[in-house]
């Protein structure tokens, strides 16, 4: 493919745009005929498509910028924020906000909030995938969650929330993971038939993320967890809590190995989890190292 032949037409037709706003403004006075913008717009798209064929990905940014400005003029907001929202798209490797923000306050002020929490979530996906930076990926499903939270749609703040509660938790930053764990996604499972089954996976996560906070407080937590959630009691999540409690109050690390190895091999055990149960036997290592 030719990209310089194909710049070279994104350009050409980036200039027709600016001639055809001058001639409007000169014309019609500064914002133009909403006519001549709207046909300045459709240029300005044509020439950010040919800089993405040509992976000229900051030239086709700034044009589809230019769209989205023209229809912020005539009051096209739906418009102006798809156009951002492809703005952001083409900068996003540079930049992962790029212009979406402009994008979600424009989806805001329209009372999209559903619209604008998916926005939060792809740059939030952008944050933990490519860029690595946890806290903002952090910040923006807690944003996402509260939109859709607003919306009550209670299931998609959820998914959200477990984000944030998983991240924070490999972070040995407890607080959230605790309140949305058992409170927020727990309590919600438990009230809805189709995500019961699942109800026991967050309240076990809640009480792995006592146990690394402290012992007393996670066999406390399993007590309110089984008279909350009868069912609970059944769950070899269940079971195997009691076993680990039990085997950490007597400092038997051998005991606490057998019974993860058992469970895995039956139930396997995700990364995270295997995270915070390593942290939890580790914390019987040391203590066993102080007594000596």
């Amino acid at each position: 493919m030719d990209y310089s032949g194909k710049e070279k037409e994104a350009m050409a037709i980036m200039a027709e745009a600016d001639k055809k706003m001058k001639t409007s403004h000169s014309l019609f006075g500064f914002f133009g005929s909403s006519s001549k913008v709207e046909e300045a717009c459709d240029f300005y798209v044509r020439a950010a498509n040919m800089f993405k064929m040509a992976k000229n990905w900051s030239a086709a940014g700034d044009a589809f910028c230019k769209a989205a400005q023209l229809h912020l003029q005539v009051q096209s907001k739906h418009s102006a924020a798809i156009n951002f929202l492809d703005a952001g798209n083409a900068f996003k490797k540079a930049d992962p906000q790029g212009t979406t923000h402009i994008a979600i306050d424009i989806y805001t002020d329209m009372g999209r909030f559903n619209i604008a929490a998916k926005h939060h979530i792809s740059i939030a996906e952008i944050y933990e995938s490519e860029l690595l930076d946890i806290d903002k990926a952090i910040s923006h499903y807690e944003q996402a969650a509260d939109y859709y939270k607003g919306e009550e749609s209670t299931s998609a703040a959820n998914k959200c929330l477990l984000k944030v509660a998983t991240y924070a938790a490999q972070m040995e930053q407890y607080q959230n993971p605790l309140k949305y764990l058992s409170r927020s996604i727990g309590i919600y499972s438990m009230d809805t038939t189709l995500l019961r089954y699942g109800a026991k996976d967050h309240l076990f996560k809640a009480a792995l993320c006592h146990f690394c906070v402290d012992m007393l407080n996670c066999k406390l937590a399993v007590q309110k967890y089984e008279e909350m959630y009868p069912a609970f009691s059944d769950a070899r999540e269940c079971k195997l809590l009691t076993i680990l409690l039990d085997a950490h109050e007597e400092q038997n690390i051998d005991a606490y190995a057998d019974a993860v190895r058992e469970f895995d091999s039956i139930t396997r055990l995700d990364q995270w989890q295997t995270t915070m149960l390593l942290r939890i036997k580790k914390t019987i290592q040391d203590e066993e190292n102080d007594l000596r």
